[in-house]
């Protein structure tokens, strides 16, 4: 049977999710353990491992079944070729995939490396805080030119991947 993503609300991921299975659908939501980003304390918590999706094994993708996957509250669409109604299934290998990362408990990071052209902050190094325009990336040795604007004058420096995130 073939797969398909389905799109959701905004954090809505786990009542979409408890929502299709009480429609009797057969599917799957991968969840990764991180640790929370709370100022008062540290704690281990499941969060999903593509945000805004959720995968939906369906038999035959009719009218009726695609109206009532859409109706569940927080279902936005499901994925598809642009310009189309017509979902796109999900290879099984791609699925099984997912599934042997999320059983092997393994530490996943989502990494989302500013582009050039676009804005960054440093946080790590002497110079954690300011903020400037990316002018240059070297993704395989994880390096940054980042420009920053001090008192008129441009000034760059080269960063490693860790000391940077997009603004």
């Amino acid at each position: 049977m073939p797969w398909y993503a389905l799109h959701t609300r905004s954090r809505h991921e786990d009542r979409v999710h408890i929502g299709l299975t009480q429609k009797a659908f057969h599917v799957f939501l991968p969840k990764m353990e991180v640790w929370s980003k709370r100022k008062d304390r540290r704690k281990r918590i499941m969060i999903p491992m593509f945000p805004g999706y959720l995968f939906l094994e369906l038999l035959s993708l009719d009218n009726q079944t695609k109206v009532d996957v859409l109706k569940t509250f927080g279902v936005v669409r499901i994925l598809g070729k642009p310009r189309s109604a017509e979902p796109i299934p999900i290879p099984d290998a791609k699925i099984d995939a997912i599934r042997r990362i999320v059983q092997s408990k393994v530490e996943v990071h989502q990494l989302q490396y500013p582009k050039v052209g676009e804005a960054a902050r440093i946080i790590d190094g002497p110079f954690k805080g300011v903020e400037g325009l990316v002018l240059g990336t070297d993704y395989e040795k994880e390096l940054f030119v980042i420009e920053i604007e001090l008192l008129q004058r441009s000034v760059a420096i080269k960063l490693e991947g860790f000391q940077i995130v997009k603004f």
